[in-house]
């Protein structure tokens, strides 16, 4: 996992983003894969601090895995890829304008889960923090 900085931030903030067309209509055929991911690819362009790692597209949902930075929200990321896709597609494929004529053309959740360094590592970490340089404990009374 790529280590990122902003101007008072380092991080590491990967996602596991998925969401499925709407009403789970399969028409993520080859052709569109295409033109979906050059339309991805223009919207990380117009904002460079997002990154795919990597993305899988079935017939009727996609994963995403995307790193984004801390100064944006998750459902903020998730909008701008699905609306800018939306009228990306909608404009190259008839099949799909008359679809979803004013509609979007993802269902409207999504779901979302954080990818991270391994989670005991991170828990032995903070419970080993202070250890070795704490000196003896004081009783305060207090149990």
């Amino acid at each position: 996992m790529r280590t990122q900085s902003l101007a008072h931030s380092t991080y590491q903030h990967q996602y596991h983003l998925v969401w499925g067309t709407k009403y789970r209509r399969k028409w993520l055929k080859e052709y569109v894969k295409a033109d979906l991911l050059e339309s991805f690819l223009s919207t990380i362009k117009r904002h460079p601090t997002l990154h795919i790692c990597a993305l899988n597209i079935d017939n009727d949902h996609l994963h995403l895995q995307i790193e984004i930075p801390p100064d944006m929200a998750v459902c903020e990321v998730v909008q701008l890829l699905k609306q800018n896709s939306s009228r990306s597609l909608k404009k190259r494929f008839a099949f799909i304008r008359r679809m979803y004529i004013e509609n979007s053309i993802w269902s409207v959740g999504y779901f979302s889960s954080t990818i991270g360094i391994n989670e005991e590592l991170i828990r032995r970490y903070i419970e080993y923090q202070g250890k070795k340089e704490k000196p003896e404990q004081i009783n305060l009374g207090f149990s």
